[in-house]
């Protein structure tokens, strides 16, 4: 018997709300003994899904508190177990005498994801769900959340195994013909090739999606950089929405990294504010500049700041060529309405993008707003995109490494063998998205990231 299952027939207990003070908090227990546990602590338990007002005991029959007791009988439960909630006051220590008087009455503490991880092999929900549960809980912007619950809802999963339908089919066409030459007709090289072809091209749309769902979960790392009076502080504060920033005529105000959190169109982002770069001869504003180009080797968009009155000078072409090279740089001429003309987007004759807007005013910022979510890929409306991780990128790219592989097999009319072999390995890949095909191993890296509780 492997951990896993030896852990699927223990009874598990934790606090499914967040640390802290509140109005209600919950206690979740849920496996084999659930009921019984449930019952030592509250009595008799209603039916599924009723919820009764109840008081809450420990082993030697102390009243903890009163609130509320449900029950969800497996397997039509979040986990496809028994599931008893004891929901109780907020309070730090009546729910951890109602969690120790779980563990009393024979829970054990519950890890890390392990409810979730239970209902993703009672098979109540696949992988790529799952992980949208933890998705949704540390959504950071509303564009996040919608997409996290597409995510839980089925939506990438769907896109996946329609993929995977499509390809099991193909494998199990060109096998048979492998197997039972004689008996089966024959699948021709053209045929193969077309329907190769086609699941190269659903593969990088779903690469394409995919990314646009990471980008939204995680989010993208801005810095402002700039000579020193250029309105950085002010884009900041005009970004955020809020004086995150001292703003001043007088040069190098901004000495440290200055950090705010916002949400651009439902994308989260990290804008960085940095020190005015220039040569100085003060050691605190020369640290404030050595910290400055530290954040901009870190960032994955850098929007430099210029003077639209007075356009580019030598110095910012000097600093334009030592920023990072593979960054994407947007140019933005700020204060037009000092300089009193209009915003813009341009691209010059390198093809570098700039736009002419006023950080003071506001005009413009429609224009930043769409080269900010350019820049992060994001092609489509964030209520269409679904949450994706990392390692769903990683496996999509390698099966879409594998069917190339098997494009060029079968243009170069190799082996068919190495065309199945192919075809294999990139359904091998496709299946750890949604836990057809993983590994202990996998599972407890997964599951091990989420929250307690869940």
């Amino acid at each position: 018997m492997s951990d896993t299952t030896a852990a699927r027939t223990d009874t598990i207990a934790a606090i499914a709300t967040p640390p802290g003070r509140g109005a209600v908090g919950v206690v979740r227990i849920s496996g084999p003994a659930a009921r019984q546990v449930g019952e030592r602590i509250a009595g008799k338990l209603p039916a599924p899904r009723m919820a009764v007002l109840r008081s809450f005991r420990d082993a030697a029959g102390a009243r903890i508190d009163q609130g509320l007791l449900l029950h969800f009988a497996g397997p039509q439960s979040y986990t496809g177990e028994d599931v008893v909630e004891l929901q109780a006051h907020g309070g730090p220590a009546v729910l951890n005498l109602l969690l120790q008087a779980t563990f009393a009455a024979g829970a054990r503490p519950a890890r890390p994801g392990e409810f979730s991880e239970r209902a993703f092999l009672n098979g109540r929900m696949d992988l790529a769900q799952a992980e949208a549960v933890a998705d949704l809980i540390e959504a950071s912007s509303s564009g996040a959340a919608r997409a996290a619950l597409l995510s839980l809802q089925g939506e990438f999963s769907r896109r996946v195994l329609a993929l995977l339908d499509e390809l099991i089919a193909l494998r199990a066409d060109l096998e048979a013909a492998l197997d039972f030459a004689e008996d089966v007709p024959w699948i021709t090289s053209e045929t193969l090739h077309e329907r190769i072809v086609a699941l190269v091209e659903i593969t990088a749309d779903l690469i394409g999606e995919a990314t646009q769902g990471r980008r939204l979960r995680e989010g993208m790392i801005v810095a402002i950089a700039g000579r020193p009076n250029v309105g950085k502080s002010t884009l900041l504060n005009r970004l955020a929405g809020v004086e995150a920033a001292i703003v001043s005529p007088h040069a190098g105000t901004t000495r440290d990294l200055l950090r705010e959190h916002i949400s651009v169109d439902g994308l989260p982002l990290t804008v960085v504010d940095t020190a005015g770069l220039r040569e100085t001869p003060d050691p605190v504003e020369q640290e404030g500049v050595r910290r400055a180009w530290s954040a901009l080797e870190k960032a994955e968009l850098i929007l430099y700041l210029a003077d639209d009155g007075s356009g580019l000078t030598a110095d910012d072409d000097a600093l334009l060529a030592k920023l990072p090279a593979d960054r994407e740089i947007l140019l933005l001429f700020n204060k037009c309405d000092l300089s009193g003309r209009p915003a813009l987007r341009h691209t010059d004759e390198r093809g570098r993008t700039s736009l002419r807007l006023s950080a003071a005013t506001g005009e413009g910022f429609p224009l930043l707003t769409a080269e900010i979510k350019r820049a992060a890929g994001l092609t489509a409306a964030p209520e269409g995109i679904y949450t994706a991780r990392a390692r769903h990128l990683d496996a999509l790219h390698r099966a879409q490494a594998s069917l190339r592989l098997a494009r060029a097999h079968c243009s170069k009319s190799a082996s068919p063998e190495l065309v199945a072999e192919e075809l294999r390995q990139a359904q091998r890949a496709l299946d750890e998205i949604t836990g057809r095909f993983t590994t202990e191993d996998l599972l407890g890296r997964i599951f091990s990231t989420f929250c307690l509780g869940k």
